[in-house]
């Protein structure tokens, strides 16, 4: 992702903030806001802000299934499956 044109000073935002936030409304891509030449924030529309949270969700979900393989603590799919087919049947 290339961020380069995404940059804009903090002076552009307070002059431009409603515009700034149509346009983060209908992109993907966040926009940095630089005080003094220096990136000092970023800013994005609430469905990337969403998007981003979802992804950073899955990662947990995937590092904690890695850490518990690591651990050891798995279970053989056959095993589970018929331990899932068993608590299915008794729900019947």
């Amino acid at each position: 992702m290339k961020y380069s044109s995404q940059i804009k000073p903090i002076s552009y935002l307070k002059t431009h903030a409603a515009s700034v936030l149509e346009e983060l409304s209908v992109q993907d891509e966040p926009l940095i806001i630089t005080q003094n030449g220096e990136a000092k924030a970023v800013i994005q529309g609430v469905k990337s802000y969403e998007k981003t949270q979802q992804t950073l969700a899955l990662l947990r979900i995937l590092a904690l299934g890695q850490q518990q393989i690591d651990a050891g603590n798995v279970t053989p799919a056959a095993e589970a499956i018929a331990r899932l087919r068993t608590q299915y049947r008794g729900d019947q």
